[in-house]
């Protein structure tokens, strides 16, 4: 049995049996796919704006070579720095050295998940670097010592109290919970951390490769002011984060805010094209942009799985996926959760052991596909994934010895009529109300939170050669 596979189960039975965690989870996804389906209707022809989409990022994922190389080059021309990281390991090592060579104290983020894909924070703090997380739900969450649970809403399995709970040993005194105090309390927190920054750090939504410029889609504008302040900016992005340009960034901008949260564009959509020109206001004096790769590459290289590299981190699958509205995003474990995590995880970190049970955190119903702006085939995906699992070799010892007494009772009708006898025999202490219960291991798995119907007395077999016997079978020339 894999060492991982208890904890797995343990994060979902806290799951579980967190009644807040699945109230808030459905609450909020609830509100975002309703939100989701207005601004959809109001735009006009959905599918046709999802197949300019899948259009435009179908091409990219084509031809990235092509726009990598025209990005990087657009970057230097206007002054900034390029540095492409093979593995997360040298990413952090990149942003490490840059810190190193600025003899930098403190670092202001705004919302990265790459930064968090690469566990960036701890390796700078190891360092003696103070980084603080500018966005607020990801402040909360640093605050307390947690990792984001939905891609877009990060603390919103948090209660206002609890949140007031986390910032009071910062306060000093009792905070109340409603949200102007709160809101106030973080303002005044950052304001002074912006100050202080000697390194912004900033995610990437979209890099637009025919002006280098950097693209942040956020609805606190606490991007523009890690990107402003600070004398050193660094952005972190993946390398399929590329749109050709402002033409096809502007379809995909409005399918992003409108599968996100049901907004036509997010408060703040700040596009940049650092560094900081003689005749520019305010921006970073220096700029470096590093580019992940992280197995993107073979991803890349893979006819099967390419299509999940379109995914524009819109969060919209995690809103309509039954399993994720039941147990949200800790139970998966990873820090992509949701249907796209399920996904991509096992493909970036490459170890089933590990990452193998995501591709089964979900029923396969196919509302995430339908749900993707981008038209990724999220459930067909997750499938393949599966087959992929059994073939290399990565099924569990139990799970093989349990297909293969499936294929022999199934190829030995003799033998599966008696098991079914038996079954009908002696299932009653694991029976209530006419439904099986419980049961020994593996039933007890699925008994857990599931009911079986009884095995019956008398088989279909059994009954159809029985009518046969008797006659009552109407023949297709029966009056009846």
């Amino acid at each position: 049995m894999s060492t991982y596979k208890p904890i797995v189960e343990k994060r979902v039975d806290l799951a579980l049996t967190n009644d807040f965690l699945r109230k808030a989870t459905r609450r909020a996804t609830d509100r975002l796919r309703h939100n989701k389906y207005q601004a959809a209707e109001e735009l006009g022809d959905w599918e046709q704006w999802r197949l300019a989409g899948d259009t435009i990022r179908t091409h990219v994922i084509a031809n990235l070579d092509y726009y990598l190389k025209q990005l990087i080059a657009q970057v230097e021309k206007n002054g900034g720095h390029v540095h492409l990281a093979q593995t997360p390991s040298e990413a952090v090592e990149i942003v490490r050295q840059i810190a190193r060579d600025h003899g930098a104290k403190t670092i202001i983020k705004s919302k990265s998940m790459v930064s968090e894909e690469i566990h960036l924070n701890p390796a700078l703090e190891k360092d003696g670097i103070s980084v603080v997380e500018t966005d607020l739900g990801e402040y909360i969450l640093q605050v307390a010592g947690e990792v984001p649970s939905h891609i877009i809403v990060p603390a919103m399995h948090k209660t206002r109290q609890q949140v007031a709970d986390i910032f009071e040993p910062l306060a000093g005194h009792t905070l109340s919970s409603d949200t102007p105090t709160l809101t106030r309390f973080v303002r005044q927190q950052m304001r002074q951390k912006f100050l202080q920054g000697d390194i912004g750090i900033t995610g990437c939504n979209f890099a637009v490769a025919d002006t280098g410029s950097i693209v942040m889609v956020t609805n606190e504008g606490n991007g523009r002011m890690v990107s402003t302040l600070p004398r050193i900016q660094i952005t972190l992005m993946g390398m399929e984060r590329i749109v050709p340009s402002f033409r096809e960034l502007s379809v995909l901008l409005n399918l992003l805010a409108r599968s996100a949260t049901g907004q036509r564009l997010s408060s703040y959509t700040t596009i940049l094209t650092p560094p900081k020109h003689a005749t520019d206001a305010d921006g970073p004096e220096e700029f470096h942009l590093v580019i992940l790769d992280h197995n993107r590459s073979e991803i890349l290289g893979d006819p099967t799985f390419r299509q999940s590299l379109k995914c524009i981190r819109c969060g919209a699958c995690f809103n309509v996926c039954p399993v994720y509205r039941q147990i949200g995003g800790h139970a998966y474990g990873s820090v992509y959760s949701g249907p796209i995590g399920s996904v991509i995880t096992p493909l970036l970190e490459k170890d089933w052991e590990k990452w193998g049970h995501l591709p089964y955190f979900s029923s396969l119903c196919g509302a995430c596909s339908e749900a993707c702006p981008v038209r990724i085939p999220l459930h067909d995906l997750l499938v393949k994934l599966r087959a992929r699992k059994t073939l290399t070799g990565h099924t569990p010892q139990i799970e093989k010895r349990i297909f293969q007494a499936y294929r022999f009772m199934f190829t030995h009708e003799k033998t599966l009529r008696r098991a079914l006898r038996l079954g009908a025999r002696f299932q009653f202490p694991f029976v209530q109300h006419d439904r099986i219960v419980s049961g020994p291991p593996p039933l007890s798995n699925w008994t857990k939170s599931k009911t079986l119907p009884m095995v019956a007395s008398k088989s279909f077999m059994y009954l159809w050669e029985e009518a046969k016997r008797q006659g009552t079978i109407p023949t297709p020339n029966s009056k009846e």
